[in-house]
């Protein structure tokens, strides 16, 4: 872990999402925890921290079509 022990983190971003396309990109946190951030603008896009099961839930959701907008 370079800098003091912060660890340079490997973001992901959904295949699905295309080139062009914006997207959410996901990385792997110290603790257990998930980042999420905006693939458009990830120099001043904030990250979202959540924790493994708060993720698994959220996916859950999606994944039924809970939140389709249609």
């Amino acid at each position: 872990m370079p800098f003091g022990g912060v660890p340079i983190l490997t973001w992901r971003k959904s295949t699905r999402s295309g080139q062009s396309l914006g997207c959410v990109e996901t990385a792997r946190l110290p603790a257990q925890r998930v980042g999420v951030r905006d693939s458009k603008n990830i120099a001043t896009s904030p990250t979202l921290a959540f924790t493994g099961q708060e993720w698994k839930s959220f996916l859950g959701v999606a994944k039924s079509g809970e939140l389709d907008l249609s």
